[in-house]
Formats: structure tokens, C-alpha cells, sequence
């Protein structure tokens, strides 16, 4: 039998325990481990779902990887690639690629009678991914983009409409300058998308791939680059390396040099400040872990204390120090199991209640989102429990060697 195990479990469960110190001293203990993992739980779990959150909607627009002329990555000009059935299939064919579409890019602005506004306009076809488009779609209807002929069709933000005062199914006009030659385009607003990316939202429409193409000069075929998406974005930087060595260096019909960039190298400020977001983490984990640990430490120096006749008659029957020791620091355990009990009710309470009720709003405008999103990880949340339960209960362990310097003699006569 486990003696040490079994005295703790008769001290804790003693409900009838008149001790006028320890029974606070406990509860203290346990509120300060609850309110440490729960906050944990809620910190990450919101920087999680935060980044996550962000990250998706970057790549909704830039996709995974890009592959487009290397003239373009070495300066700020645009340089038209062709691509062809046979350059998408061996784009397709890359081991981890899980879809590819082809876009077009170019400058226009958009005039009503009372306002005007300079846009970029990314040209798409008939097969870009508009899941994303679509999830975001707060009027209208999302059009048929086309690569052979231009539909006249525009979808653009609401951001965008709310400075144009425009809505859905309203007709605009689209100039586009090149040189000296001027060509109007006149455009029926089909969709309006509100994602709250700001760098995104404020000057980003989408039109007809033929159009863009045509706009820019470009032969049939030639496009600005093409969008890859890959099944696992944790294994985005392999499938990069396949890309460098099959793709990169590769030639076109037309005799373009062709070159990729993942998500991070077009948006290095986006995802070097998401990154930022775990050193917070890691700071708030530490301060909360050390918040559990100095109250677990107070409160097992104060029932040490209070046990002291208990001790002196333990050591007096022939109980060592080590088991003694033992005792206390199970006791230790029960407490701290109580408070990570409650702390998980309370952490997990308050995401799944964020998750239903987004009733944590916030000002899309700065955080790029209107609801504080949290995003539930059960692995992570685990291994934060064990974290919790091994550093509060080696912290414990220097003061529980108190107990050493308690005489038996001396503690019988202790009140």
C-alpha cells in the first residue's frame, strides 16, 4: 500500500476539517491554479484561431505559392508568363499540390458620377477557387468569370462600394490607362465581398481573365502568374522545395523564365507580425504558470504549518521525512487536480461560448476581424494540464523539505 498516497487522500477528503487557516489556504491555492490555466487556455486558444484566422484569409487571396516571371520578383514591373494546358498539368503534377488557377493583374480606376477611386483589378477564369469569395459575399452574387471573352461582371468589396456608394446589380465605370491611351470599361457590380483585410479590401476587384489579360497588352495565354494551393500547408515548405527543383529556372512557351514565392515571401510584414503573436504567448504562459506555482507554494507552507502536531506524531511512530514529504506533496496534487478541473471548465466554458456567440466583438478595422476567434485545441490544451501538474508540483518540492526541520517533541506541544 502506497502510505503516503493514503494519508493524503484521508487529509483531503476530512470535510470535517474545522482548521480555521488551511481550508482558505486550500481554496486560494485552487482559485489561483483555475484562474492561471484557464486564462492559458483562453490565451492560446485565441492566438491560435487569431493566426488561423489571418493566415486564411491571406492565402483566400494570394493562395499557397505563386509562380509567375522571374523579371517580376527583381522589380516592381509586371512581366506576362504563357501558360498553356501543358505548363498547368506540370504545375498540377507537382507531388502536394492540390489545386491551380491562373490570374491576371492590372491598374484601372473605378468612376461614378460623384467619385472616383484608383483600383487594382485581378483578372481570374472559370477555374480559380471562389470558396473563400464566397464565404465572405455580403451582396450580390458571385459572377461567372470567363478566360475567353469578358463578361462585363465585377465583384469588389465593400469597402470599395461604401467610398462609391455603390451596391449590387449598379453599373460603373472602369478606366485604364496605358500611355497615352485611355480605354473605358463599363462594368455591372455583380458581387460585394467584405473580408475586413484592410491591404486587401480597400482596393482589390475582381474581373474576367480575358479582360485583364487584354487590358495589359497580353497575347492569348499570357497571364500575370498562377495560383497553387497545397493539401497541407504544414507541408508548404516541402512542397516549395519540389517546386524549386521541378519549376523554378523552368522555361515557358514564349521563352519566359519562370519562378515561385510562397505566401510568406509576398506577405514577409503579415506573417513576421503573426509570429510576434507567440512570444506573448509564451510570456503570458510563464506568468500564469508562475501565478499557480507561488500560490501552491503559500498554501502548502501554511498546511504544513498547521499539521505540525500531525507531523511530530507521524515522525514519532517511525515515519521518515521522505514519506512524510511524500504525503504532503500528494496532498499537493489533489489541490492542484481540483484547480486544473475548474480551470478547464472555465477556459473551455469561455471558448465554446466565444465559438456559438461571438460575444467578444472587436473593431475589424485594426484586428482584421469583427469577433475575437478562438480556435480549440485538445492536444495543446492537454499538454498545457501536464505542463501545469509537473511545474506546480516541482516547485513544491524545496519547500516540503520544511518538514525536516520539525522535531517531534517539540511539534506535540505546538498550537
Amino acid at each position: 500500500m502506497n502510505l503516503p498516497l493514503f494519508i493524503a487522500k484521508k487529509i483531503y477528503s476530512d470535510k470535517g476539517d474545522k482548521r480555521k487557516v488551511s481550508r482558505p489556504a486550500i481554496r486560494i491555492a485552487t482559485v489561483g491554479v483555475a484562474i492561471g490555466l484557464a486564462v492559458m487556455i483562453v490565451t492560446v486558444s485565441v492566438v491560435l484561431g487569431f493566426k488561423h484566422t489571418i493566415r486564411d484569409k491571406v492565402v483566400g487571396f494570394g493562395s499557397h505559392i505563386q509562380v509567375h516571371n522571374v523579371l517580376t520578383y527583381n522589380g516592381s514591373n509586371q512581366y506576362p508568363v504563357c501558360i498553356d494546358d501543358s505548363m498547368m498539368q506540370m504545375i498540377g503534377s507537382v507531388d502536394g499540390v492540390s489545386h491551380v488557377e491562373r490570374f491576371a493583374m492590372t491598374q484601372g480606376i473605378l468612376k461614378t458620377d460623384e467619385d472616383f477611386l484608383g483600383v487594382a483589378f485581378k483578372g481570374v477564369g472559370p477555374e480559380y477557387d471562389m470558396t473563400f469569395l464566397k464565404s465572405h459575399l455580403v451582396e450580390g452574387e458571385m459572377p461567372e468569370f470567363s478566360d475567353s471573352t469578358s463578361k462585363q461582371k465585377l465583384l469588389m468589396s465593400k469597402m470599395i462600394a461604401d467610398k462609391l456608394r455603390l451596391k449590387a446589380g449598379d453599373k460603373v465605370f472602369a478606366y485604364f490607362i496605358d500611355g497615352q491611351d485611355v480605354r473605358t470599361r463599363r462594368y455591372t457590380v455583380s458581387g460585394i465581398y467584405q473580408t475586413n483585410m484592410t491591404r486587401f479590401d480597400e482596393n482589390l476587384c475582381f474581373i474576367d481573365l480575358y479582360a485583364a489579360s487584354r487590358l495589359n497588352g497580353w497575347l492569348n495565354g499570357e497571364v500575370t502568374g498562377v495560383e497553387v494551393k497545397v493539401k497541407d500547408f504544414e507541408q508548404l515548405q516541402l512542397t516549395e522545395d519540389r517546386f524549386v527543383e521541378k519549376i523554378n529556372r523552368s522555361i515557358d512557351p514564349q521563352g519566359n523564365v519562370l519562378t515561385t514565392e510562397t505566401i510568406y515571401e509576398l506577405y514577409p510584414q503579415v506573417f513576421s507580425w503573426l509570429e510576434l503573436l507567440d512570444i506573448n504567448v509564451w510570456i503570458i504562459l510563464a506568468l500564469m504558470v508562475c501565478v499557480a506555482g507561488f500560490t501552491m507554494i503559500s498554501g502548502l507552507l501554511i498546511i504544513i504549518l498547521e499539521r505540525t502536531q500531525m507531523i511530530g506524531i507521524l515522525k514519532a511512530v517511525g515515519a521518515r521525512n521522505k514519506t512524510i514529504r511524500h504525503t504532503f506533496l500528494w496532498f499537493s496534487v489533489f489541490i492542484i487536480g481540483q484547480g486544473l478541473f475548474w480551470g478547464n471548465v472555465i477556459g473551455l466554458g469561455i471558448v465554446l461560448l466565444q465559438q456559438y456567440t461571438g460575444f467578444v466583438t472587436l473593431d475589424p478595422q485594426t484586428y482584421y476581424v469583427s469577433e475575437a476567434p478562438m480556435e480549440l485545441n485538445l492536444p495543446l490544451v492537454a499538454a498545457i494540464n501536464v505542463a501545469t501538474l509537473l511545474i506546480c508540483v516541482f516547485v513544491l518540492i524545496a519547500p516540503s523539505y520544511l518538514i525536516s526541520h520539525i522535531h517531534p517533541a517539540k511539534s506535540m506541544r505546538y498550537e
